[in-house]
């Protein structure tokens, strides 16, 4: 699993791009089949906002956050793109049943 994080009109510093890599591990071990994700952190006035795209078999699943702190919108990110990953997942073993 590749993580690829950017910024826009922020800078990426090792502890975001850690934060980001430890909470986004979390999510191989709902599948196995997510190739890539692309983590982009942006700030727009006073709304800190995390967008991702995770590329997985069988399509791709996208989410965004925002929030006042950068952390809290990514710990928001995550959570979201966690559901949407079980909900897929659930939604394969449907088929194959």
């Amino acid at each position: 699993m590749q993580i690829n994080i950017n910024g826009h009109h922020v800078e990426v510093t090792q502890a975001l791009s850690d934060y980001v890599n430890d909470k986004f591990k979390k999510l191989e071990r709902h599948s196995d089949g997510i190739s890539n994700i692309q983590v982009t952190l942006s700030i727009e006035k006073l709304v800190q906002k995390a967008e991702a795209t995770i590329l997985i078999k069988g399509g791709k699943i996208f989410a965004n956050s925002d929030s006042q702190d950068m952390y809290a919108a990514i710990d928001s990110l995550s959570d979201k793109l966690d559901r949407q990953l079980l909900k897929h997942m659930d939604k394969i073993q449907r088929k194959r049943a």
